[in-house]
């Protein structure tokens, strides 16, 4: 089965950086794409970040372009999001998601993990 696991949120000032981790396994992790999405209390899931796992091709939000970087580990099967100078409004619920692209895009996943929890105060 496709299981997805986010780890690495926590509580952070504003200004400050963390870095996410999305464990994948259960499926062949080149042919697919993988993306951070974010859900904000009062607010609907956006698409944060996206990577191609086949070919490295990105996607940001314009939220978070310039601050953010994806990364993808093929062979330990693991993306990650750098989050730098971290404001407020980024406070979350951070999952990490997977599905079979031919190319990236941020939306219509299949598979989803629990989610991390970021915080960040002002």
């Amino acid at each position: 089965d496709v299981q997805l696991q986010a780890s690495g949120g926590g509580l952070v000032q504003a200004g400050g950086s963390l870095r996410l981790s999305c464990a994948a396994s259960g499926f062949t992790f080149d042919d697919y794409a993988i993306g951070w999405f974010r859900q904000a209390p009062g607010k609907e899931r956006e698409g944060v970040s996206c990577i191609s796992s086949n070919d490295g091709s990105t996607y940001y939000a314009d939220s978070v372009k310039g601050r953010f970087t994806i990364s993808s580990d093929n062979a330990k099967n693991t993306v990650y999001l750098q989050m730098n100078s971290l404001r407020p409004e980024d406070t979350a619920v951070y999952y990490c998601a997977a599905d079979y692209m031919p190319v990236v895009l941020c939306y219509d996943y299949d598979y989803w993990g629990q989610g991390t929890l970021v915080t960040v105060s002002s």
